[in-house]
């Protein structure tokens, strides 16, 4: 069978890490060099000929780390890479998947485009913004889903109080599969926006009184549609809010408006490394779940066999 060989980026090196443990195969060797005014230049610093080649890297902010991933990705192809398969457990700018306004870009569809033009063959990666993103790209790319960390872990809990929660209208349908999985009800929370990051009101469609409230999202930023949903929650006379969701993201004051929230926990997967420490924040990896996408992609097996059976 062909060589696998796993490179990690600079922005996912614990990750790699770990994947690289469950896995049973050492991390590739690669220099990344600096030039005196910031340009970068990516080394791969062992042969990848006819290899199967995974490049493990989120596209967190700032810019650099998904520069440097497309640098690596041209390495291995000019390397003579046999496949080469981009792992990027949070995919940057996804947010940006529709011209909601004039004159703005469709910034999620042009990473794709710049990726394939490096000349990736696969994505693998883990709860795009929108599922529709998928469409974006005209190589196989294999979403996996966060429910397979999460779901496992809720069940360890006592379930028979529980309500499941939607901060937005848009994330109703990720969070009617954990409703549906666990036979509970669910409910969601209208916001309006007056600009980025910033909501302006937030109503309760449902009810919610006595009941255990968990929220379910994909990215948690500045956090502040969480707490405000988990507020609003609180006073229709929930008993208690946790949050859950898979990218933490934490930027601007979250750390401070979560721990100032009235959530009780906020669970997320370590996609994106956390910047602090945090007693209402619990971090489940999901590196288990990706060195199986990647065991599955190498042996030509199934990755839908890596989803919850709803």
């Amino acid at each position: 069978m062909v060589d696998v060989k796993l490179f990690s980026c600079s922005a996912s090196k614990t990750l790699a890490e770990k994947i690289s443990d469950y896995y049973g195969e050492p991390l590739g060797r690669h220099e990344l060099n600096k030039f005196a005014d910031g340009e970068m230049q990516t080394v791969i610093s062992e042969s990848v000929r006819g290899s199967y080649v995974f490049f493990i890297q989120s596209t967190i902010a700032p810019a650099d780390n998904l520069l440097e991933l497309l640098l690596l990705i041209d390495s291995a192809k000019r390397a003579s890479a046999g496949y080469i398969t981009a792992v990027i457990p949070y995919y940057g700018y996804a947010r940006q998947d529709r011209k909601d306004k004039p004159r703005v870009p469709i910034s999620a569809k042009l990473i794709a485009n710049i990726l394939q033009a490096a000349g990736v063959n696969r994505i693998v990666t883990m709860d795009f913004h929108a599922d529709q993103i998928q469409g974006f790209f005209d190589i196989p790319v294999d979403h996996l889903r966060g429910e397979a960390i999460f779901m496992p872990y809720l069940e360890q809990l006592d379930m028979s109080n529980i309500t499941f929660a939607s901060p937005d209208v848009g994330g109703v349908k990720r969070a009617r599969s954990f409703a549906k999985y666990f036979e509970r009800d669910l409910v969601i929370c209208d916001k309006v926006r007056k600009v980025a990051n910033e909501v302006a009101s937030m109503t309760v469609i449902g009810e919610v009184e006595g009941s255990d409230i968990i929220l379910v999202d994909d990215l948690v930023d500045t956090a502040g549609t969480l707490c405000k949903a988990a507020k609003a929650l609180m006073d229709k006379g929930a008993k208690s809010v946790r949050a859950l969701a898979t990218h933490g993201v934490l930027s601007g004051n979250a750390y401070q408006n979560i721990e100032n929230s009235v959530l009780d926990e906020l669970i997320i997967t370590d996609t994106i490394p956390l910047k602090q420490e945090s007693n209402k924040i619990k971090v489940l990896t999901c590196a288990k779940l990706f060195s199986k996408a990647i065991r599955n992609t190498h042996e030509f097996k199934s990755i839908s066999a890596l989803f919850v059976d709803k």
